[in-house]
């Protein structure tokens, strides 16, 4: 958005700031395609206030949410209702996951809070053989690339946010409120670096300043 007039910049981010969705959470669906119609165990890294687990435990036996913030793993449990498969607890990634194995890990924007080559390294070996892994994360734009889709998701992301809101003011969803930081990895280390841990592995840069990753275990 750096190339847009600073005013323009300035109206949108007002406007944005009024009408805001969960970028993460518009790739929910997105995930739940990429996996099996049911299974096992699965582990969710990173899982906020719940939205992903509880969408798995549509389809899983059991579903494990880690986050280490103890105040928005209080919120999911208390957002998740009684005899749900999905069960929430603080821990640090990657040395502190529950080891599984699982049949799905999921990861949505919580791997650029992490060291990038150990935890996939640490998501490899507690994935069970033919289990799926799928990122959604973040990168820092570096490329002419990377910066038209920014500049090519500007209009959409305001438009969602209009219609998400109904063209209402919104608070900020509460699966928006935890700590965040900038990405600083660029795409093309994040995927030399994916695909050298993690042979085969699918990525793509995204609408909405986000890249995906998918891999299935041999």
């Amino acid at each position: 958005m750096t190339s847009l007039p600073h005013h323009l910049v300035q109206a949108l981010d007002r406007f944005n700031a009024t009408h805001p969705w969960d970028h993460n959470a518009h790739y929910h669906r997105w995930i739940l395609r990429q996996l099996p119609r049911r299974f096992g165990s699965a582990l969710d890294v990173g899982s906020g206030t719940g939205d992903l687990a509880r969408l798995l435990a549509t389809r899983a036996d059991e579903v494990h949410g880690v986050d280490s913030d103890p105040v928005i793993i209080s919120r999911a449990r208390m957002l998740t209702p009684a005899g749900t498969a999905a069960t929430f607890s603080v821990a640090e990634a990657p040395p502190n996951l529950p080891t599984g194995p699982h049949d799905v890990i999921t990861c949505v924007a919580a791997l650029h809070h992490l060291p990038f080559t150990e935890a996939l390294d640490t998501f490899r070996r507690h994935l069970a053989p033919g289990g799926t892994l799928v990122v959604v994360g973040l990168f820092r734009p570096r490329t002419a690339t990377d910066h038209l889709l920014g500049a090519a998701a500007v209009l959409p992301n305001a438009a969602l946010g209009w219609l998400k809101n109904r063209g209402r003011a919104a608070a900020t969803p509460t699966s928006m409120t935890a700590r965040t930081r900038p990405a600083d990895m660029p795409f093309a280390d994040i995927a030399e670096a994916a695909r050298t841990v993690l042979p085969g592995a699918r990525l793509r840069r995204r609408l909405f300043w986000r890249y995906t990753l998918t891999w299935r275990h041999p």
